[in-house]
């Protein structure tokens, strides 16, 4: 249970949550950081009001292992496609294989798939194809579309413009880029997804300017964990690992961005996910 991880930090963390049950649209609980311990993740999760977790499925094999989580777990739903990373792999077997994962009830949206012009770990032309191959499967299922974006605003938003009249929503994840893209993005109605990147002084502080900009009914909060733990947190983390129980700490920072309370601020990213999702809807309490 990783119980040195426990032991060390997060009592602490735990005690602060918001009071309302909670989202988290972005979970990479197939990474291999939790293998040992997923079990404990998603316990600690529940015990801190995250009540639903949406699984990333980046590729077919963790899309596939994402369901089998969803499966497992009441309260996760998954993901399933391409990561622009992976692009170069994309083929009509793959189209196939991920058409298939649309159909089943776990599968609550199309991605993660996008443009990403900072790494190109597949070519530019790589990646465009595998995206609107993607947005091609996302109108034909009617599931929203979970988009990854890095330095490929405007190359996105250009495709999105041509595509927008054939999907239903879509939402750009772990936004992290600047007010003229984000205008960009609201104008195509397209939703936008914060991560622990706002809680970070050293690069994420051009982002709490912006938050306010952001309609509460586009507005969705994940952790994109193990990723970009928070730097708001009551202590250091010595392992660095992030994951949904930290959640909390991710809506206190929006919060104090846009100047409500963190109830207010919980409930209304959790009624903006289930409408977006598609998910059973909770009582949220006031």
């Amino acid at each position: 249970m990783a119980s040195a991880y426990v032991d060390e930090f997060l009592p602490e963390a735990l005690q602060f949550r918001p009071n309302v049950p909670l989202v988290d649209i972005g979970a990479n609980l197939t990474h291999d950081s939790f293998g040992r311990d997923l079990e404990a993740v998603i316990q600690r999760a529940q015990a801190a009001q995250v009540s639903t977790m949406i699984v990333t499925g980046t590729d077919i094999a963790h899309a596939e292992q994402a369901i089998l989580l969803a499966q497992r777990y009441p309260g996760l739903y998954a993901t399933a496609g391409i990561h622009p990373h992976d692009a170069r792999q994309w083929n009509d077997n793959v189209a196939g294989k991920l058409a298939t994962l649309h159909a089943r009830p776990e599968v609550v949206a199309v991605g993660e798939c996008g443009l990403d012009f900072n790494r190109n770990f597949s070519t530019p032309q790589e990646q465009e194809k595998a995206f609107e191959a993607q947005l091609l499967l996302a109108s034909e299922s009617g599931l929203p579309l979970f988009i990854h974006e890095r330095d490929a605003g405007q190359r996105m938003r250009e495709i999105l413009n041509a595509w927008r009249d054939d999907i239903s929503q879509a939402v750009v994840h772990c936004f992290t880029a600047d007010r003229d893209t984000l205008f960009g993005y609201l104008d195509l109605d397209l939703h936008i997804g914060l991560t622990g990147w706002i809680c970070d002084e050293r690069r994420g502080h051009h982002l709490r300017p912006l938050v306010s900009e952001i309609p509460l009914d586009r507005l969705l909060v994940e952790t994109d964990c193990p990723y970009l733990l928070p730097r708001n947190l009551p202590a250091k983390l010595k392992g660095r690992r992030h994951e949904p129980a930290l959640l909390p700490w991710i809506v206190r920072e929006i919060a104090e961005c846009r100047g409500i309370s963190e109830a207010d601020m919980g409930a209304a990213t959790t009624q903006t996910a289930q409408r977006f999702f598609r998910l059973p809807t909770e009582t949220v309490k006031e």
